[in-house]
């Protein structure tokens, strides 16, 4: 009898310690100041997606890889693009069920709430004067293996000349999604067939539309380009300054998710990497 209240007495107090623990590290992210270490990834969502032990949602901060879902209506369903499950897969080999540590850059959480983040796992059993060390960022490391595009959104820039760097390389090397994605260059004639996957579009930009919150490029066959304005400032001053002699009649070859967008195909850009003038 004893023994069994032992138990119980053991048992609510690791409970209560338990949820102790999960609301203090909840609430400890205001206060973390620019990193918090040591969190278990319980879960691998996505390619740049993961969910710690507290119940937390991590986005990686700087990159984009393929959806394994699509929204369907007001439900989500499993419709991975092409290298969805390789990122999905390479993510989960390098996190799940590991120690990592967060670094924050100037934005920790994003519009759905989920903490923003460069993640770094922790290797087991290495400590130098009681720090744990650090393994490679993982951001970076998806886009290095070709698993991820780099995906720049201001101010959270800290790290973006290195996942740019690491980004040319990969596609330099054609490693993981960009082997198809180089091989497989269409023309603006044919985006319509490939909505909803990531493509590299070749087109002529016949003329440009600027507004107080977007521009838009206006292509050949039904099909645009449009940079919203939080990421003007990453593009040369004359793009933004005065689109249409900057633009206008080039041939340009542009990136991204192909999508419709009132009766026009498009592809956002929100890197300059993702647009480049071919003459």
């Amino acid at each position: 009898m004893k023994n069994k209240k032992t138990l119980i007495i053991a048992i609510t107090g690791i409970v209560v310690a338990f949820s102790f623990f999960r609301t203090f590290r909840h609430l400890d992210l205001s206060r973390s100041g620019s990193r918090i270490n040591g969190i278990l990834v319980s879960r691998v969502i996505d390619g740049d997606t993961i969910e710690l032990s507290d119940g937390r949602t991590v986005r990686y901060i700087g990159i984009d890889t393929p959806e394994v879902r699509e929204k369907k209506d007001n439900d989500w369903i499993y419709k991975p693009m092409p290298y969805a499950e390789e990122a999905l897969a390479f993510n989960r080999k390098l996190v799940e069920g590991k120690v990592v540590n967060l670094e924050f850059d100037v934005q920790k959480k994003d519009i759905y709430h989920r903490v923003l983040a460069y993640v770094y796992p922790v290797r087991k059993g290495n400590f130098s004067n009681g720090v744990n060390i650090e393994d490679r960022m993982i951001n970076l490391e998806m886009v290095r293996q070709g698993y991820a595009m780099i995906y720049t959104y201001p101010p959270n820039v800290k790290y973006a000349e290195q996942f740019l760097k690491a980004q040319e390389e990969a596609r330099k090397d054609k490693k993981g999604l960009w082997a198809e994605l180089e091989d497989g260059v269409i023309a603006s004639s044919e985006a319509e067939k490939h909505i909803g996957l990531i493509k590299i579009v070749k087109t002529e930009v016949m003329d440009t539309y600027l507004s107080d919150k977007v521009l838009v490029l206006n292509c050949r066959d039904n099909f645009k380009v449009a940079i919203f304005r939080n990421n003007f400032s990453l593009f040369p001053i004359e793009a933004a300054r005065s689109p249409d002699s900057y633009f206008r009649n080039r041939t340009i070859q542009v990136y991204g998710v192909l999508k419709e967008y009132k009766g026009s195909n498009e592809i956002i850009v929100n890197h300059p990497s993702q647009l480049e003038i071919l003459r």
